[in-house]
């Protein structure tokens, strides 16, 4: 007990040495600056308001083409994770195999998803096109890492039974793998939904479509009050997208049930799936 108090300690003092530095190395720790950064950030508050509420309707437009690459994007990371989680999944496939998904897996989510709409933009051009595929992108590294950790936590009785009737892999992927693990992909997907929305509002940052183009020229022309109504608009969207995966999720996923009682929609799920 006294050694592992010691080293807690000595951890916890480590971190602080390591904050203190990192503070001062980056600047934050220079108070001579606070004063001034406070100021310019109350002057660029104060120009926000009131908000300019003209340039709405092309806002509005905007924010419906950066719902579908958030959409589309999703969509698309979805159906390209499945497959490289299951070759991720150790339960499932030679450990020369999931080595190498995993690999990709984690080269693919070392790239930010702005970085993956910049590629998209020099393949594509400009437009919604690279930031759906940039999206799509970052979501296959998030998506696939979360999949194949779900895969692997699947009971391996349940594993052992069903191989104990003769199936082969795709069977027991079919039969036991996707039903068993059906909460976490379905709760999975729609976080990354509501994370996207987000991702997918400053892809126009870097010419890739959505609301993010205009707060971008709003920024470089300083008309901060078309700035805020765009902000306002977005924030609005963001909330309304929570409240409704909130609600989806209720409905798919047993929470807060008895163990003996589904949902509705995720027993049609898995009925499907078996």
């Amino acid at each position: 007990m006294i050694a592992r108090s010691v080293t807690a300690r000595v951890i916890c003092l480590l971190i602080g040495v390591l904050a203190v530095v990192s503070l001062y190395r980056i600047g934050l720790a220079d108070f001579s600056r606070v004063r001034p950064a406070i100021a310019n950030l109350a002057d660029f508050m104060t120009s926000l308001f009131p908000p300019d509420t003209g340039v709405l309707p092309t806002l509005l437009d905007a924010m419906l083409e950066t719902i579908e690459i958030a959409f589309v994007g999703t969509l698309l990371g979805f159906l390209l994770s499945l497959p490289l989680a299951f070759l991720g999944t150790r339960t499932l496939f030679h450990p020369v195999v999931t080595s190498l998904a995993r690999l990709l897996i984690g080269a693919i989510r070392t790239v930010p998803s702005i970085l993956w709409g910049v590629i998209f933009v020099v393949a594509y051009g400009l437009g919604p096109e690279a930031g759906a595929l940039g999206v799509a992108l970052y979501t296959v590294g998030y998506l696939g890492k979360l999949y194949y950790e779900a895969f692997e936590g699947v009971d391996v009785e349940v594993m052992e039974a069903v191989k104990g009737t003769g199936s082969n892999r795709a069977q027991l992927i079919v039969y036991a793998v996707l039903p068993e693990s059906a909460n976490a992909v379905i709760s999975y997907l729609l976080f990354m939904f509501e994370y996207n929305i987000r991702a997918s509002a400053i892809m126009g940052f870097v010419g890739a479509g959505g609301i993010g183009f205009y707060m971008l020229g709003y920024l470089q022309l300083l008309q901060y009050q078309n700035l805020m109504t765009a902000l306002l608009l977005t924030f609005v969207v963001v909330m309304a997208v929570d409240y409704l995966s909130a609600r989806l999720r209720a409905l798919i996923l047993p929470s807060m049930q008895t163990p003996t009682r589904r949902a509705p929609l995720l027993a049609g799920l898995t009925a499907a799936w078996r």
